[in-house]
């Protein structure tokens, strides 16, 4: 499979780029730290969710911010885990007072950049709740409960 990208190190800021402007009633985007958000953010007395991790499995993260969805996604680069100042700055842009939920996938890069995220939002005064994805394992266990082997 062919992929459209001009430049490796400019494919995170130029998909941020692309969705806000196929969807500027819907999105907005930071780039310093990268991060896409719903344009309608801060929903007053709704709890927050951001969700993220590497970028090359496009608009995966971005792709679920929107009414009834995400709030905030933040983007590694490719392959790498987001990093704790770019979960930060998506709690302080999507967070209305009610708090923040992270829906952070079972990889350790996340798991671990996540945490440190919520300890800085914490210490500024924002209730923040780390929720682990654990599904890919879910997945194996049940296969292997169920005798098909492997």
């Amino acid at each position: 499979m062919k992929k459209l990208i001009n430049h490796p190190d400019n494919v995170v800021r130029e998909s941020l780029e692309g969705m806000a402007l196929a969807h500027p009633d819907l999105l907005k985007i930071n780039l310093d730290p990268p991060l896409i958000y719903r344009a309608d953010a801060p929903i007053s007395n709704k709890v927050a969710i951001i969700s993220g991790g590497g970028s090359g499995h496009e608009p995966l993260h971005g792709g679920f911010v929107g009414a009834g969805m995400l709030d905030a996604a933040c983007p590694g680069e490719v392959f790498t885990s987001p990093t704790p100042d770019q979960m930060l700055e998506a709690a302080k842009i999507v967070n209305s007072g009610a708090g923040v939920l992270n829906i952070v996938k079972n990889y350790s890069g996340d798991v671990m950049n996540f945490e440190l995220a919520a300890e800085l939002a914490i210490s500024e005064g924002i209730r923040v709740l780390n929720i682990l994805i654990d599904d890919d394992v879910a997945v194996k266990d049940s296969l292997y409960t169920q005798g098909s082997g492997g």
